[in-house]
Parts: structure tokens; C-alpha cells; sequence
């Protein structure tokens, strides 16, 4: 029997035999499972790009305010997403309608971008599955 776990925001695979699993490590499309934050930072710079704190604003607003990243936890993930190649610096500009403050931005990389579409893909069949079991109430005739 093969069953999916979640370790360390991976997902792995193992196979199941006289109660002790093998466990494989992740393949590629795997190990895309990604944090409701990692996700949001990359459907923000799906727009082009964007510094810290309008991406940190324009996730709140998205999700009314149900998700808030502090300074730390959204510097800390994007310092994760910097180093697996799903954005990098655009350098530093001056915000427009700001205080003048120099800000630095964040552009989306063709890899975030496949990143983003492989958890989009993950999160749809998730939701086609979650209808198919009738977690959505009046969706079932859709």
C-alpha cells in the first residue's frame, strides 16, 4: 500500500508492508507543497514586482486580513524563497506614494512562476476532490 505524508513541508511517498514503511525520497513535483504564505508571496509578485510591505498588505487585504505576515516570518520566508531560485531582488527603488523610503523589490522567477502553477494545480484537484465529497456545500451539482 502507498501512503503520503507530510515531513518537514514535503510531501514523500513510502510503501507500507507488515507494518514498517520504505520510505522514497521526494520527487521534484513532490517536494512543491507550499505554505499558505509562500503561495500568497507568489500569486503577489504574479503581478510584476512589488517590495515587503505592499506584498505583506496585499495578501491581508486578499484574504481579509486572515493571513498577516509580521517582518520577520515574511523576510524569513522570502530569504527561503530567494535561495530556491522562486524570486530574486529587482533591486532598490524608491516607492511610489510612500515617504520617499527606499524599498527593495522582489521580481518572480520563471521557476516561482512554474512553482506557483504546480501548487495551483495541487490546491484544483484538492478542491475538485473535497466537492466530490461533499465538503463544499452547494457546489454539488457544479
Amino acid at each position: 500500500m502507498h501512503v503520503a505524508y507530510i515531513h518537514n513541508r514535503h510531501m514523500r511517498r513510502a510503501y507500507k508492508r507488515d507494518k514498517r514503511a520504505m520510505f522514497f525520497p521526494p520527487k521534484d513535483s513532490d517536494s512543491l507543497a507550499l505554505t499558505a504564505a509562500m503561495f500568497h508571496i507568489l500569486l503577489s509578485l504574479a503581478d510584476g514586482d512589488s517590495h515587503g510591505y505592499a506584498i505583506s498588505k496585499d495578501i491581508e487585504r486578499r484574504t481579509d486580513g486572515h493571513l498577516r505576515l509580521g517582518t520577520g516570518a515574511f523576510y524569513r520566508i522570502v530569504k527561503q524563497m530567494l535561495a530556491a531560485g522562486w524570486v530574486e531582488e529587482a533591486g532598490e527603488q524608491e516607492a511610489l506614494q510612500t515617504d520617499g523610503l527606499r524599498r527593495r523589490f522582489y521580481r518572480l522567477t520563471p521557476l516561482g512562476r512554474e512553482v506557483g502553477r504546480a501548487e495551483a494545480g495541487r490546491l484544483a484537484a484538492l478542491v475538485e476532490l473535497a466537492r466530490q465529497k461533499h465538503f463544499l456545500p452547494g457546489l454539488e451539482g457544479s
